[in-house]
């Protein structure tokens, strides 16, 4: 997507401004100076200019963060939070979850809103603590309406149930405030891209507060047949009475996509394009609407001092549409041996999904004896969600055929001499399935003069359905970790944690050998935080080595019950080992420079012999798991104009795609100029500077690897009130 780049200017890889120490809390030497503006007209001095000194530490870094259901200073806690602060989010002009990626160390692209995690293929996203995504199947989490991004590293079975080992996503939505503000602000770019925004919180009236807010945006993209057009509307009430607070919110998402849903651009087994990356395999007909609403409300008490409470309840109704012409097979068209077109498969889908979540959370604190500290955590959240599918497809062939889906060719693509409406007429498959999840877990955080040890424990339960289908069972995973404070401004810390992901309902079946185990994950993990002098100069170190074991693969006694069915077995096991590092340090008050540098190791450690379940063998690096990545950012702020420049860089070592194919390493550039003056802010952007042509993440063989953004720029101009 056009803003995918978006993610490198002032954050090249952002590692420790948003990394594991980027939660290190703004105690360090940063200051506010103020000059005067120029005179008015009236004689007035104008409005004072606010230069912001110890950038880094201000601004891309939370005090506190929430995804560990305990808040703590980040030196204080064993968990690798990685955060996103909402004024980064605004610096990068970042409009989508793509677009930060690449901020967060040990995370790179895999596809849609996946990502690899450390090694693993993850797609949990929470909102505000809770599952209920609203972007159903394959469209990509916006950032409007949201105040910050949480990645919480490794298994987190015991604080959120079940997922995959990588991590997960927790994304903060914006309150209201109960102070006043108003922003409004507009975009134009390359690309036919332009848009507009504005939003409005503040008090309304005795103890209650009102936030409204309104986004649209529209561009092309770089494949043919493809662009963009997304609409939100957002707005909460948020009312204080004395011990407790309520919120409630409602938003709006709208997108439609034209040429969706993507594929990539088929390349050979060492990585090069087939296809110009703005080859597409859809015709401009094809589309992927999405339409869907969100309600939540949370509550939050404090009854006694050192006892806090919270309850949410989040409702999302989700519809997405989609019709799009699937590569189905590369073949030789003319008979010189080169491969060059491309069989396409149309599919036409609708999917609908409707989510309840509840969670709550007690926390009992207090000082026990002298320098000894304890909390306790106890909470409960339950998740239900049904999920309709209605789907056909059809398979056309390697020449032009009445009524199936025509060839497209690879180098000299014609589009419009195949028609869907023409299409031969199949029936729709139609696919109900449920889900439910729920947990209780307890937690307690006890803290002895420097030494901090943390200890949780999780009960679940889940059921899942799948027309008569149905599978029940439970798990129980635990965390334990230990953090020493060598002094205040340097930590060591380690810990053990697991996680559990109930098995598809659809290979559960008894004939092959079902039910299953969820697949199981473990970390054991340890390094040192840094916040040396004073905060300027602030690292992170970590090692860590993650399994996930019990995944499902062919039996190598194929049908040993000779009923028909071939028989599975919960054997393959992944193992990820890897070190982290990261450095932020302010240079002077106007430049900072970030560093990250990550390693990762992750291969398929056990196989059943049969090669079902993994595409590669036992030794074999996992699909789009890079071995190497390493970001640089470094900005320079000049005092009096109110201006800021900046460069950073991205580079991402070889994989291999699900098929094996080799996926290129790259290095790429962006740069960026910000210009603040009073209420106003102009940003330009330019992402991939020197408009390199790369892979992001690899696939499969017939879809090719998804393509990087080439050079884009783009102007945002803000005004506050």
């Amino acid at each position: 997507m056009t803003l995918r780049r978006a993610a490198w200017l002032l954050a090249g890889t952002l590692t420790p401004a948003v990394g594991a120490q980027a939660e290190i809390a703004d105690t360090s030497f940063a200051e506010t100076e103020e000059h005067s503006g120029p005179v008015g007209p009236d004689g007035a001095g104008g409005q004072a200019d606010i230069i912001v000194t110890g950038r880094a530490s201000r601004l891309y870094r939370a005090g506190e963060t929430a995804s560990g259901k305990l808040p703590s200073d980040p030196l204080g806690s064993p968990l690798v939070i990685n955060v996103i602060t909402e004024q980064l989010i605004q610096d990068q002009g970042a409009r989508d979850a793509q677009d930060l990626y690449r901020n967060i160390p040990g995370v790179s692209f895999f596809s849609y809103a996946g990502v690899t995690a450390r090694g693993f293929r993850q797609e949990e996203i929470f909102y505000d603590g809770l599952r209920g995504d609203p972007y159903a199947g394959f469209s990509v989490p916006q950032l409007f309406n949201i105040a910050r991004v949480e990645f919480l590293k490794g298994p987190a079975g015991m604080l959120y149930g079940p997922g995959a080992p990588g991590g997960l996503f927790n994304y903060i939505t914006k309150k209201p405030a109960d102070v006043f503000s108003a922003s409004a602000s507009a975009v134009l770019g390359n690309r036919d891209r332009y848009g507009a925004s504005a939003e409005i919180t503040g008090p309304l009236a005795g103890g209650l507060s009102g936030r409204a807010a309104l986004f649209y945006e529209e561009q092309d993209s770089f494949r043919i047949n493809a662009g963009s057009e997304t609409f939100i509307a957002d707005g909460g009430l948020s009312y204080d009475f004395g011990p407790a607070r309520l919120i409630v919110q409602a938003t709006r998402y709208d997108q439609d996509l034209p040429g969706n849903r993507l594929r990539g651009i088929p390349a050979d087994d060492d990585g090069r394009f087939l296809a110009d990356i703005s080859w597409n395999h859809n015709e401009a007909t094809d589309f992927l609407n999405l339409r869907s609403d969100v309600a939540q409300a949370r509550l939050e008490v404090e009854p006694l001092a050192g006892v806090t409470f919270d309850a949410t309840l989040r409702y999302n109704d989700a519809f997405e549409e989609q019709q799009y012409h699937e590569p189905r097979g590369l073949f030789d068209s003319d008979g010189d041996g080169v491969v060059d077109s491309s069989t396409r498969e149309f599919r036409d889908q609708m999917r609908w999904q409707e989510t309840w979540s509840f969670g709550t959370n007690a926390v009992w604190s207090a000082d026990v004896a002298p320098n000894v500290r304890n909390r306790v955590l106890i909470g409960y959240d339950r998740f239900t969600g049904d999920f309709d599918f209605r789907g056909r497809s059809l398979r056309g062939a390697t020449v032009d055929t009445p009524g199936l889906p025509g060839p497209i060719s690879l180098r000299d693509p014609v589009y419009g001499r195949t028609d869907p409406n023409t299409y031969n007429q199949i029936p729709f498959t139609v696919t109900d399935t449920s889900q439910e999840r729920e947990g209780f877990y307890l937690l307690d955080e006890l803290t002895v003069g420097p030494v901090i040890a943390v200890l949780g424990i999780r009960h679940d339960r889940f059921d899942d359905r799948d027309g008569a289908d149905r599978f029940s069972d439970s798990d129980e995973t635990v965390r334990a970790g230990l953090v020493y404070r060598v002094t205040p401004e340097v930590s060591l810390f380690g810990h053990y944690a697991e996680s559990f992901q109930p098995q598809d309902i659809s290979s559960q079946n008894p004939l092959a050998g079902g039910p299953f185990a969820p697949t199981a994950g473990d970390i054991v993990e340890g390094g040192v935080k840094t916040a040396l002098m004073g905060g300027r100069l602030q690292s992170t170190l970590a090692g860590y080595r993650i399994r996930r074991t019990n995944l499902l693969q062919a039996d190598p006694d194929g049908d040993s019950g000779n009923d028909g069915v071939d028989d599975l077995v919960a054997f393959g096991e992944i193992t990820s080992k890897g070190i982290e590092f990261d450095l932020a340090a302010d240079i002077t008050p106007n430049w900072v420079a970030v560093v990250a540098y990550a390693y990762n190791d992750t291969r398929i450690t056990r196989d059943s012999g049969t090669g079902g379940g993994f595409s590669n063998n036992v030794g074999d690096r996992f699909a789009n798991a890079p071995e190497h990545t390493l970001g640089f950012w470094t900005r320079y702020q000049f005092p009096r104009p109110g201006i800021a420049v900046a460069l950073g860089g991205d580079y991402v070592s070889e994989r291999l795609s699900i098929d094996g194919q080799r996926v290129r390493p790259y290095m790429i550039f962006d740069a960026s100029l910000i210009w603040e003056r009073g209420p106003w802010r102009a940003l330009l952007r330019v992402d991939n500077l020197l408009d390199k042509t790369y892979a992001a993440s690899g696939f499969i063989e017939r879809s090719g690897h998804f393509p990087g953004e080439p050079r884009t720029v783009f102007l945002e101009i803000a005004h506050r009130w």
